[in-house]
């Protein structure tokens, strides 16, 4: 049986500790977890707790966690995906799989082209379910530590501030991936549902990042980071054979 594992926002120790509301719920009336089942912990350190649920209650559950464990280390490169704001689901499935590939960090990227404005309380939530999706996938796929997601940004400004060894900006004319050296560091630009315009391409370019491709065909806005960082590690990163 596959042992439950929860990210919980606050630093964990060994001993015993009150989980927040929203997980105790989860846990016991969701899960129905019971007293005595094990339980896998983290919260971003990099670190993994192990231990035992010592009391289930309607509100409340308490955990006794007995062993640290070093967590899945992160890859060795470090990538920056910058990706086009895009509507609902589409955004969430390229913050989950980004996620689950090893971004360390997210940034939404407003751009001529986005059909998605947010503004104040709005974006408040958004960034919060943003949050969300990315400690679910993290709780999935087994990493220790979250990627920073970071408040929309308009494209200007991100190329302004983004630093990377390589920066890469997705184009269907452009040179393979495989064509440029290994990096430490990574920084990705992917345009929203209608695509950068060649404007947009070109003030990328002139912000000292190369275009690149991913093969002949054009991919949706969702599926290109998920081929890109697939890419990209398999290349520089963890999923080497």
């Amino acid at each position: 049986m596959r042992l439950s594992r929860f990210f919980i926002d606050a630093p964990l120790s060994l001993g015993q500790h009150a989980l927040p509301e929203a997980q105790a719920h989860y846990i016991g009336r969701v899960l129905r977890h019971a007293v005595g089942d094990a339980v896998q912990l983290f919260d971003g350190s990099g670190l993994e707790y192990r231990g035992e649920l010592i009391e289930v209650g309607k509100k409340s559950v308490q955990v006794e966690l007995r062993e640290c464990l070093p967590g899945l280390p992160e890859s060795p490169l470090a990538i920056h995906l910058g990706q086009g704001l895009s509507r609902g689901e589409r955004m969430d499935w390229a913050i989950q799989k980004a996620t689950e590939l090893g971004a360390t960090q997210i940034t939404p990227i407003v751009s001529e082209r986005c059909e998605v404005r947010l503004k104040d309380e709005r974006a408040d939530k958004r960034m919060a379910h943003w949050r969300q999706v990315a400690i679910s996938a993290c709780e999935q796929c087994g990493r220790s530590v979250l990627p920073l997601i970071h408040p929309p940004l308009e494209l200007s400004s991100w190329l302004a501030q983004v630093e990377a060894d390589l920066k890469l900006v997705l184009h269907p004319v452009a040179e393979a991936l495989q064509s440029h050296a290994k990096p430490g560091t990574l920084a990705f630009l992917i345009g929203p549902e209608g695509g950068l315009s060649d404007a947009e391409v070109a003030q990328a370019q002139a912000a000292d990042f190369h275009a690149a491709r991913l093969g002949p065909r054009v991919l949706r806005t969702e599926t290109a980071p998920v081929v890109a960082l697939s890419v990209a590690q398999q290349l520089w990163g963890d999923l080497q054979a």
